[in-house]
């Protein structure tokens, strides 16, 4: 097991970075596409949907500055945690108002918090990153990500299973992620992170069974399934959490359900 300085980690807590991106249309039309829409072609003015977002400010870190796994080399705004394996593990969303086509953009992160955790798989590292949107019309988007940083698994470790579906849901959309949506969605945020996309250094270093599905194209997916269903909806708010790895090819249902709500389809 790892020792880490916890110390010494949790002073990046405070920090702070700033970047600039223009909302663009292409990155929505590639997202639309990816994601099988039809006729998509979103122009000036237009609000990008809730968590596509993800599209922008991205980190234009230099090859030379790549660690091994694909990410970039520890250090610099986040905090050096000294463990192998780094994952985003989960987040909080509000939506205050959309950030538009031809918008420019301004995004503030800050490190709220660095913690240390043992689980199942040994030490786990836990860092918490706020993230400001400002668009044209002021603040549009307040995030909270979780990033886990841990040790590799053993290969003696059972890996957990699928979970199940659950059987009272109002809406359902199912999608069968492979390798070419991987790698589409990895492109687009510019995510180097070798565990989508090379099956070589998947299996044979992490010791996963297969490419690893992103959480946040599992949150997105989500998240369309409430636009497709309330389209007239205000969504202000949304949160998720990773509790298990999703592979290629397994088959992912989003599945949703009003407040409240009763079954709209038959069995």
């Amino acid at each position: 097991m790892t020792l880490i300085d916890v110390v010494k980690l949790k002073r990046w807590v405070g920090r702070t970075a700033e970047s600039q991106d223009e909302i663009t249309a292409f990155p929505v039309k590639a997202l639309a596409a990816t994601l099988d829409y039809q006729d998509y072609t979103p122009v000036r003015g237009d609000a990008i949907a809730p968590l596509w977002h993800w599209l922008y400010f991205l980190p234009l870190q230099r090859h030379s500055g790549l660690g091994s796994d694909g990410h970039a080399s520890r250090g610099g705004f986040l905090p050096p945690v000294p463990l192998p394996c780094r994952m985003w593990s989960g987040g909080s969303l509000r939506f205050h108002q959309p950030l538009r086509v031809g918008d420019g953009a301004t995004k503030l992160s800050t490190i709220l918090e660095v913690d240390a955790k043992t689980g199942r798989s040994g030490t786990l590292v836990f860092v918490t990153v706020e993230h400001r949107y400002y668009g044209s019309q002021g603040l549009a988007v307040t995030e909270e990500q979780s990033i886990v940083y841990r040790e590799r698994a053993s290969r003696t470790t059972p890996a957990p299973g699928p979970f199940p579906a659950p059987l009272d849901e109002e809406w359902v959309h199912e999608v069968v992620p492979d390798p070419v949506m991987l790698f589409r969605f990895s492109a687009l945020t510019f995510n180097g992170h070798r565990i989508h996309y090379d099956k070589q250094y998947v299996s044979g270093v992490e010791d996963y069974p297969d490419l690893v599905v992103h959480s946040p194209l599992q949150a997105v997916v989500m998240l369309e399934l409430v636009r497709k269903n309330l389209p007239d909806a205000e969504i202000r708010s949304f949160s998720f959490q990773t509790v298990a790895p999703t592979f290629v090819p397994e088959r992912i249902l989003a599945c949703g359900v009003r407040a409240n709500g009763r079954r709209s389809r038959s069995p």
